[in-house]
C-alpha cells in the first residue's frame, strides 16, 4: 500500500509505535535492546550537560526529521541543531529540517540501512556537519564530519580511554561515559564492521 506524506502523519500521530516513511512506503520500527537505551540516555546526558547555554540543542530519538531530498521521515536517535531549529509544519505535525549533527546507535536489524540509505540522505542536508555511528556492542564511535572544501572527513574511536570531539557542538565524548552500565558481555559479540577510511 502506497501513502501521501499526510497519510503517513496523521496514522503516525495516532500511533503507539513509530514508523518511518520511504517515499510512500511505512517501514516499522523495532524495539530497542536494553544496551541500544542505555546508550542512548548516556549520550543524552553528556551531550545535553555540554551543550547547556550553548546555541545548539540536542533532541532523542521522539522527533521526526524530513529529509526532501529523498522523501523521507526518519528518526535519528539523537539530533544536534545549533542555531535556530526550522520545522516543516504538515497536518499540523511538526518534523525538524535542519538538523546539524545526527547520531545514530548501531543495532544488528538496522546497521546496513544506517550505514548505507539513511547515510545517502542524511549529506543532502545543507544543515550536515557531522554524522555519528555508536556501535552497540563493543567501544567504538565511527564520525564522517563535512569538511569545508564538501569532503567527508572520517575518524573512528575504539576503547573505553578514548574520546572524540563532535565539530562545532564543542563536545568531547569519552567513551567510558557513553559506555557506563554496559555489560558486552550480555549482549554478545560485535558484529557490526567499521566503515573504511574515505579518500
Amino acid at each position: 500500500m502506497r501513502y501521501t506524506r499526510d497519510e503517513y502523519l496523521v496514522r503516525e500521530d495516532r500511533a503507539e509505535t513509530k514508523s518511518e516513511y520511504i517515499s510512500g512506503s511505512i517501514r516499522a520500527m523495532s524495539g530497542a535492546s536494553p544496551e541500544h537505551a542505555t546508550i542512548c540516555f548516556n549520550l543524552g546526558a553528556e551531550i545535553g550537560a555540554q551543550i547547556r547555554g550553548s546555541a545548539c540543542k540536542g533532541s532523542g530519538s521522539d522527533l521526526r526529521v524530513w529529509l526532501d531530498a529523498c522523501d523521507r521521515y526518519y528518526y535519528p536517535d539523537m539530533t544536534i541543531t545549533c542555531g535556530q531549529r526550522r520545522y516543516e509544519l504538515r497536518s499540523n505535525i511538526r518534523a525538524l529540517l535542519n538538523p546539524s549533527i545526527i547520531i545514530e546507535v548501531l543495532s544488528p536489524s538496522t546497521e546496513a540501512i544506517d550505514r548505507g540509505e539513511k547515510f545517502l540522505c542524511y549529506q543532502q542536508l545543507e544543515s550536515f556537519v557531522a554524522y555519528l555511528l555508536v556501535a552497540q556492542n563493543t567501544e567504538r564511535i565511527e564520525m564522517f564530519a563535512k569538511q569545508s572544501d564538501g569532503k567527508l572527513l572520517y575518524t573512528i574511536v575504539t576503547g573505553l580511554e578514548s574520546e572524540i570531539e563532535i565539530p562545532i557542538a564543542g563536545c568531547k565524548l569519552r567513551l567510558a561515559d557513553i559506555y557506563e552500565d554496559i555489560d558486552f558481555s550480555a549482549s554478545g559479540p560485535d558484529q557490526s564492521e567499521p566503515a573504511e577510511p574515505l579518500e
